[in-house]
């Protein structure tokens, strides 16, 4: 059974003080599951700090963003290269950097390329906005996503990404609709589907895929019994420490309960 994955998107948030008081709190709440793994994503300033405070065997590292060129002239950025050894894993193709920040599906392949090479784990959010839904492209949009991100990689290296899948209207910045896990069920096969067809059976079945959108404690374990989702995305509910060390209780309690 592949270990389950709760990461905290903490997304512009907390300054470096603030951040150092939620992580001592979330630590002391959540215990070491060898079942489930928890990683945060704090504000880039304030990883560094938060790397020599928080215990690696109860909490990983995420950073929010990167640049996919290794080094040069790019002032402001900070590359994959720069993450290497600070972090576990990057958030690739947010909806919110997709939308505010305009990055196309070409930019989100370079992305995912980057962090591989620099042995970091993408965590690629894809998902269908209201309008694509509501006009039946939700399948169209999830396979040019998942298959132009993963375009540039070998089947060994999909073994190494986390797939997000953020549908766009659940998430609470564009509307926060509730997606039913009967409505999720189908896209996660199909993500999973997809990567198959590219990569083959044991790629596919390495695949963590975990769901976000809108997650807290009340909806994150009937997130979590679905079959083929292996965790969690959360956002503002990661910034509440009751509500996120819940979520990753909720998964610990879950695991426990699959043969």
């Amino acid at each position: 059974m592949k270990r389950v994955l709760i990461i905290g998107n903490w997304k512009m948030n907390l300054n470096v003080h603030e951040a150092s008081i939620l992580v001592k709190r979330i630590s002391d709440l959540i215990q070491v599951h060898r079942e489930v793994e928890v990683a945060i994503a704090p504000s880039m300033l304030t990883l560094q700090p938060i790397s020599q405070q928080i215990d690696t065997r109860k909490i990983s590292l995420a950073a929010q963003n990167a640049y996919y060129k290794d080094e040069g002239a790019y002032t402001g950025e900070v590359s994959f290269n720069m993450l290497r050894n600070l972090v576990k894993y990057v958030i690739v193709g947010h909806s919110e950097r997709r939308i505010y920040f305009h990055e196309d599906l070409e930019v989100i392949r370079d992305k995912v390329t980057a962090a591989i090479r620099n042995d970091i784990s993408p965590v690629l959010c894809v998902g269908e906005s209201h309008q694509e839904k509501t006009e039946g492209e939700t399948k169209r949009v999830i396979h040019d996503q998942v298959t132009t991100a993963l375009s540039n990689l070998t089947a060994e290296d999909v073994e190494k990404v986390v797939i997000a899948y953020e549908p766009v209207w659940a998430i609470s910045t564009f509307g926060g609709e509730l997606a039913k896990p009967s409505v999720v069920k189908p896209i996660i096969d199909l993500i999973r589907y997809n990567v198959k067809e590219l990569y083959g059976e044991k790629a596919a079945a390495s695949l963590r895929i975990i769901y976000g959108g809108s997650v807290d404690d009340q909806t994150a374990p009937g997130y979590l019994e679905i079959e083929g989702v292996n965790g969690l995305l959360p956002g503002s509910a990661s910034l509440n420490y009751h509500k996120f060390s819940e979520i990753v209780n909720s998964a610990y309690r879950l695991t426990h309960k699959k043969p």
